[in-house]
């Protein structure tokens, strides 16, 4: 592979616990809870009732034309304005680069829920010519990527891939091997989620897979602890601008970290379930090691998948404890912050490599919050409860999804 190397420079955050990188890193770090009881619909029909929502988000104003944004499904709407976010942070300027150098990598898991089930109600209720005509655009998860480039003139590859949790993991690992191949310089990349819906409910909850703690909501995402009883499902996006060094040094940008590797693989196991023993996740991690010609006691933090399941905490731990041997036990620490942020499905990975880039930055290392009683076979240190300060060079972070699909980047502090 080139060598060519990748720095990040611009992060925007959606979440259910901040809406821009400051208030979501201060939120981690407290360890704050964004759960709650449900309030975009009725949820009195579902056995989950809770939810981490983006409140108080007028969309308009991330648009340079507000009219588009009622054209846009709400993951729509959350990849735009994180994409602002980040391009802004980047202080990346409007014909400052060539567009055919610069391209767009922005994933949803599920694309536009909410519009699909709005029109086909429009449909069984008024018939087929009352469905609107921007169904299908509106829908579609490549959508949001196409937006972005349109809304900041980016003519270089484009393209949004879709891995359900993994998809912003793969969309940013894509575009950081395009551009260590020299096919492009620069990318806006990363995830988007809206489908806290009734058929994101109805579906998920068919699965048993999401938790019914309704009573005590900040309480229910509680990975690796012995009591979990399924994940909980948020809303948000996370995207980052990426560039090549040398580009980004030309205009003299700053530099947040650089992402050293990326590794990909499959479970090839079942449809939802992880392998029992973690290889598919460990093969992922070790290529990623690989890429960043690192040894795997040199990672100082790792930001689990750590989605608050039964299985998927046991297999991301065995799979930890393959790749990372006696470093593992002795000096390797571990956090989900799924446990605040619950699971944003696509976002997932980019709003959780933001929390890698701030450890990296404040050698501060996020806690896995309601980790109470810990499962005897998750049994590394997860950094329970409060936020630790802990020397973080190297941060490794997971997304696993269903299909089998993992990925895996690994930042590392930046240095000439």
């Amino acid at each position: 592979m080139s060598d060519r190397r990748v720095v990040i420079t611009g992060i925007g955050v959606l979440s259910p616990i901040g809406i821009n990188l400051d208030s979501f890193w201060e939120s981690l770090i407290k360890g704050e809870s964004g759960i709650d009881t449900i309030s975009c619909l009725d949820p009195s029909d579902f056995y989950c009732q809770i939810g981490g929502e983006i409140k108080e988000f007028e969309p308009a104003q991330y648009f340079k034309n507000p009219k588009d944004a009622r054209r846009a499904d709400r993951y729509c709407q959350l990849a735009m304005a994180a994409a602002k976010m980040a391009y802004e942070d980047s202080g990346i300027t409007e014909g400052g680069f060539d567009p055919y150098r610069f391209g767009c990598m922005v994933g949803s898991g599920i694309g536009g829920l909410s519009t699909l089930e709005q029109q086909h109600k429009k449909f069984l209720d008024r018939g087929a010519s009352r469905v609107s005509p921007f169904l299908i655009p509106m829908m579609i998860a490549n959508i949001g990527s196409g937006i972005i480039s349109m809304e900041y003139g980016l003519s270089g590859p484009n393209m949004s891939i879709v891995t359900a949790c993994a998809t912003a993991n793969h969309n940013i690992g894509e575009a950081w091997r395009m551009i260590k191949f020299g096919d492009a310089d620069a990318f806006i990349a990363g995830g988007a989620e809206a489908s806290i819906s009734v058929m994101g409910l109805s579906g998920f909850g068919a699965m048993k897979a999401l938790s019914s703690r309704n009573d005590e909501p900040q309480k229910a995402s509680r990975p690796f602890d012995k009591d979990r009883d399924g994940f909980v499902m948020s809303e948000g996006a996370g995207i980052v601008v990426i560039e090549e060094l040398e580009h980004a040094k030309a205009r003299g940008a700053e530099i947040y970290c650089e992402i050293a590797g990326y590794g990909v693989s499959a479970d090839a196991y079942h449809m939802t379930s992880p392998h029992p023993d973690g290889y598919g996740a460990s093969k992922c991690m070790d290529l990623a090691l690989k890429h960043a010609q690192l040894n795997s006691d040199q990672v100082d933090y790792i930001n689990a998948h750590g989605t608050s399941t039964g299985l998927g905490d046991i297999c991301e731990t065995n799979a930890i404890k393959l790749s990372f041997g006696d470093h593992a036990k002795d000096n390797l620490v571990v956090s989900s912050t799924k446990s605040m942020t619950g699971h944003l499905l696509g976002a997932a990975g980019g709003v959780e490599l933001a929390a890698c880039v701030k450890a990296i930055q404040t050698n501060v290392v996020p806690p896995t919050i309601n980790l109470d009683n810990p499962d005897p076979e998750c049994d590394l240190d997860y950094v329970p409860h409060t936020s630790r300060e802990v020397n973080v060079d190297v941060a490794l972070s997971n997304s696993f999804g269903f299909g089998g699909h993992n990925a895996s980047i690994v930042l590392k502090k930046f240095s000439e």
